[in-house]
């Protein structure tokens, strides 16, 4: 609709604002069928499992014993030179205690869907030649996935502890002025989308949610969200942003991946020609 604002403000805006107005009474028109009618289902799963880093890599073990290795999910680090050279160069294995530490930690993993039954009413919509309400209905859809992984997290906290005395208002979920990040792959913290693979396996998610990942790691239905969980106080979001060679091919190591597979999936993030 490329409306310009913020809600609700935008309802009351100049010049989009009577037509905000009644995108939004369309909006909770088909939200109330949907809630009425059941017509979309939600499913989610999370976990939390034993986790120590190893440089950028991040250890998940088999049990609390910490002798025998799970998996490895595998990080990328900041290259590009800050301004304040006080600033470290991040990656999301920095937010979880070193090995060589002694420190017992954790990480989460989440997936949830809210698009099951999406198809369904769009398929309707689009039989009836409705592409507005086809339109609508998905982005409920995607909005609703958002606001599932938020309430998710929102629990996640709970069940670790630190989150029980939470008290935050909608508005501060949305600011998340909150402890912690659930950084998703594909995104600027985590730019491979191929560890969602690695995600999906370690929390069985297909089989709990129903969401199954495409070739290029795209996740169906398209309302799904997943990610990780980092529970450290000084987690932050951040961009890895471009990387040179160097690391690629430290990262294609660590994956037992081929260089030129490496670059394929990583290649928005490369500061040099593969070709070259």
């Amino acid at each position: 609709w490329e409306l310009h604002g913020r809600y609700p403000a935008i309802l009351e805006d100049e010049k989009v604002g009577e037509t905000a107005r009644e995108l939004f009474e369309h909006a909770q028109a088909r939200l109330d069928e949907i809630v009425k009618g059941k017509l979309l289902q939600a499913h989610a799963v999370y976990g939390f499992f034993p986790a120590n880093s190893d440089g950028n890599d991040i250890i998940l073990y088999t049990d609390e014993q910490r002798n025998e290795e799970l998996m490895r999910m595998h990080t990328l680090r900041q290259q590009k030179k800050k301004k304040e050279s006080t600033l470290p160069n991040y990656a999301l294995a920095d937010f979880v205690a070193p090995k060589d530490s002694n420190t017992p930690d954790y990480i989460g993993g989440f997936a949830v869907t809210t698009g099951h039954g999406v198809q369904e009413l769009v398929a309707k919509y689009e039989a009836d030649h409705d592409d507005y309400n086809a339109i609508l209905v998905k982005a409920l859809a995607d909005r609703l996935a958002e606001a599932f992984a938020e309430y998710l997290h929102a629990q996640a906290r709970k069940d670790c502890g630190f989150g029980q005395d939470e008290q935050l208002s909608n508005q501060d979920l949305i600011n998340e002025r909150y402890r912690g990040i659930r950084p998703a792959p594909g995104y600027p913290a985590c730019p491979d989308h191929t560890e969602k693979g690695l995600l999906f396996d370690l929390l069985d998610a297909e089989k709990h949610t129903g969401i199954s990942l495409t070739e290029s790691f795209a996740m169906m239905p398209a309302a799904s969200v997943s990610g990780l969980y980092f529970n450290h106080p000084q987690s932050k979001y951040f961009a890895v942003g471009f990387i040179g060679r160097d690391q690629v091919e430290d990262y294609a190591k660590r994956k037992d991946m081929s260089l030129e597979k490496a670059e394929q999936w990583l290649a928005p993030q490369l500061n040099y020609d593969p070709n070259a």
